[in-house]
């Protein structure tokens, strides 16, 4: 998606009309040109600074008075004191840069939710771009010109968005909707309403149970399970809706206890729960064993599922290389795994094997070039016995460097009963003891 498309599809993903979302729209193109990193021009030569200077130095916090020098900045050239402090705050506690898009829409949505109840009304029930503009222009953003002449000016701009986006529909790749493949529709109560971030990603889970689909819905119905995904993918190829994909489900979060303070694992300063916002989730019913398989028929229906997901939400390309590092560059790659997130083997390693393959299976039912993802991890036959010959191997609690050091391992033969990716090695091997995991790069197979 570009810019206008994500703005578009997020704002009407918090129940704007097409005329609210429109008339805002073009209230901020007016304000910064759509750009979330736009400091206002006349300031440029003030502060010696253009956007993107600006934009780093106060990340950096080299400049230390963003709040105070009355300069307009972002989406909505934010310049009061209060509100471009409460704006450097929000965007600090998300961990995300001062000029990062969806979180200038996440912090628009709150100032109107809080501060300007009855603008957002109105966004929310307008039927007319000129009305849903004259509120954002008059109640919200009041600019010193506020003629008849700037009022027309703005909602022209309004319209012209109205005109491009508002006759897509709800089946198009604007705003949110849910796959028709869905042949069961149990929403679960675990759920937060209304996500402050496009579709951007896909997340794969194992259900551990050969469950169908409407049974896997079932088990996210309670309460007090705390838990839920957007869609089950049944043994039978069956699917379910769960969670609808405007709103979060609660699926991918994991926590790390540090010093007696039970904390969100992040990656890249991303939680599972912010995973969640971008990700359509996805729980795929799996054997309860190692290596967590799943049928023929769940395959098939999880690689259709994934591919009107792509259409429906403008993701052209599925994109998976294995590579944690590369969490929220949904540019290199737009499959994220529960593992990432927290101390668990999801989504197994027979899904996580292919996850490359799934991928290019997918882009092919769009369309796309299928160069991008990386191959599945070779699998081999499991178990098998190796010898080590490095002095004091670490092992370490789970596949990859980012896991604890639970002991060491001295040279000698020893058997290998799974397999798994992960980060600092090729490949990874569990031992038959149970201890941990061991680098097999430093192993040879005997």
């Amino acid at each position: 998606m570009n810019t206008e498309e994500r703005i578009w599809s997020y704002l009407k993903g918090q129940g704007l009309t097409d005329a609210g979302a429109a008339g805002l729209m073009g209230n901020l193109y007016a304000e910064s040109g759509l750009r979330p990193n736009n400091l206002q021009n006349s300031y440029e030569g003030k502060l010696g600074m253009a956007d993107a200077e600006y934009t780093e130095l106060v990340d950096k916090g080299s400049y230390a008075n963003f709040g105070n020098d009355r300069a307009g900045y972002g989406l909505a050239q934010w310049t009061y004191p209060t509100r471009k402090a409460a704006l450097l705050a929000y965007a600090k506690a998300a961990g995300k840069s001062i000029g990062d898009l969806e979180m200038q829409l996440g912090f628009l949505m709150k100032e109107l939710s809080t501060s300007y109840k009855s603008v957002l009304s109105a966004l929310k029930t307008a039927t007319s771009v000129r009305a849903a503009s004259d509120a954002v222009l008059l109640q919200f953003e009041r600019p010193a010109d506020q003629s008849e002449t700037a009022k027309a000016r703005r909602a022209s701009y309004g319209q012209k968005y109205f005109d491009k986006y508002a006759k897509k529909g709800s089946g198009s790749t604007m705003g949110f909707s849910n796959s028709p493949l869905a042949t069961v529709r149990m929403i679960s109560p675990n759920r937060t309403a209304n996500r402050n971030h496009v579709i951007d990603t896909i997340t794969i889970h194992c259900f551990v149970g050969q469950v169908t689909a409407k049974r896997g819905c079932e088990v996210f119905q309670p309460d007090d399970k705390e838990a839920s995904c957007n869609y089950v993918v049944g043994y039978d190829g069956s699917i379910g809706l769960c969670v609808e994909e405007k709103d979060r489900s609660w699926c991918t979060g994991g926590y790390k206890t540090v010093n007696g303070v039970k904390t969100p694992i992040r990656v890249n300063g991303i939680s599972g729960k912010s995973n969640d916002y971008q990700a359509v989730t996805i729980e795929v019913a799996s054997d309860t064993t190692h290596p967590y398989a799943i049928t023929d028929k769940a395959m098939a229906a999880l690689i259709e599922l994934c591919a009107d997901i792509c259409r429906r939400n403008g993701i052209k390309k599925l994109l998976w290389k294995g590579d944690k590092n590369l969490v929220g560059k949904v540019d290199q790659q737009n499959l994220t795994v529960h593992r990432w997130f927290a101390n668990k083997a999801c989504p197994g390693d027979y899904i996580y094997q292919r996850l490359g393959d799934i991928a290019t299976k997918v882009n092919v039912k769009l369309g796309a070039s299928a160069t991008s993802p990386a191959p599945a991890a070779p699998v081999s036959k499991v178990p098998y016995k190796v010898r080590i010959t490095a002095t004091d191997l670490r092992i370490r609690k789970g596949p990859g460097t980012n896991n604890a050091i639970v002991s060491v391992i001295k040279p000698g033969a020893y058997t290998i009963v799974s397999e798994a990716t992960g980060e600092g090695a090729t490949l990874w091997g569990k031992l038959k003891s149970g201890v941990g995991w061991v680098s097999l790069d430093y192993c040879k197979k005997i």
